[in-house]
């Protein structure tokens, strides 16, 4: 008996009707909420979902990255429900899980869940080399790019003024660039120098070493052990020598954490095999950037943490017998 080709098309067509709702429905997706493109946060949620990717076809979940303003931004994109995860600095995290600074007036996020710390984050300053500026106090009146609103660099930046008893307008320019411009604006002569969060080596900062002699400033003096002796989330830091060109001598300064965090309202399962993928592919993950090299999975589950683990992390980390 012969079956003509319309009758098989037609066959097909309903067989392939009835599966499409069940392989949609397997198909899950999640989103990562990262910082500017040149940044470490997009490098670490390319990092990240890059692992995740790796075993979709049995999980069924499809990772992707969003450029955003950073931290702040993305721990409010995640209260609103438009993220799924992100990266935070560890001062946001303590700050959005209390209800305080910038987050007072949304109230504590009481469904903002930890997932692991990430690399330190050093406060970078970087003066133009014309500009004479070696300590931060010479850029009073001088042309300073304070970071774009929402961003964790920006309401750092201004936790820093508030300590030292400087305001906005002691800037002769108080610009707001994203980090993915500042350094171009730097090397044009726009602004004098520039506040970052930034995990080294960064890209960013050693573009406008590179290119226009870029120097870095020490965070040192009063205001500075005013800060980190008064929140669990600062910590005296050093951004090494030797790793950009003409600074073979340790730069003093402040800093935090990186941070990746998640919603409670996230499922359990999801945030079990981001995890998963991350740390059974430790030695992977720890090559996709030179601020990953001297991760400890120990330490990653426990340091800068304010917010709760999510079980689905919790999940894993007692499997591994980390907790």
């Amino acid at each position: 008996m012969r079956i003509s080709k319309p009758l098989i098309a037609l066959a097909a067509t309903s067989l392939m009707a009835a599966f499409a709702p069940q392989a949609a429905a397997q198909q899950k997706f999640m989103t990562i909420g990262t910082g500017g493109v040149t940044g470490v946060y997009y490098a670490a949620g390319g990092a990240i979902c890059r692992l995740v990717n790796k075993d979709r076809a049995r999980h069924g979940i499809r990772c992707s990255v969003e450029s955003t303003g950073g931290s702040v931004v993305n721990i409010n994109t995640i209260r609103a429900g438009e993220l799924d995860f992100g990266v935070a600095q560890s001062d946001w995290q303590f700050h959005a899980a209390k209800g305080s600074k910038v987050f007072e007036k949304d109230g504590p996020f009481t469904d903002l869940r930890s997932v692991f710390a990430l690399h330190p984050e050093p406060f970078t300053v970087l003066a133009r080399k014309e500009s004479n500026i070696s300590k931060f106090e010479d850029l009073k009146g001088k042309r300073f790019n304070v970071g774009n609103p929402g961003s964790g660099t920006r309401a750092s930046a201004e936790e820093l003024l508030s300590a030292m008893g400087w305001k906005l307008s002691d800037f002769g320019l108080a610009s707001e660039l994203k980090a993915d411009e500042h350094g171009a604006a730097l090397c044009d002569n726009k602004i004098d120098g520039f506040f970052y969060g930034v995990g080294h080596p960064s890209a960013n900062i050693q573009d406008p070493i590179t290119t226009c002699g870029a120097r870095l400033v020490p965070l040192t003096g009063p205001a500075i052990d005013k800060l980190v002796k008064g929140a669990p989330f600062y910590a005296y830091a050093e951004i090494p020598g030797g790793l950009y060109a003409g600074h073979p001598n340790p730069t003093k300064t402040y800093g935090v954490l990186a941070t990746f965090v998640t919603s409670a309202k996230v499922p359990e399962a999801t945030v079990y095999e981001l995890v998963k993928a991350v740390f059974e592919n430790f030695d992977e993950f720890k090559k996709l950037h030179p601020a990953f090299a001297h991760l400890d999975p120990k330490a990653m589950i426990k340091d800068g943490q304010s917010a709760p683990l999510h079980p689905g992390a919790v999940k894993y980390y007692k499997e591994k017998g980390w907790m």
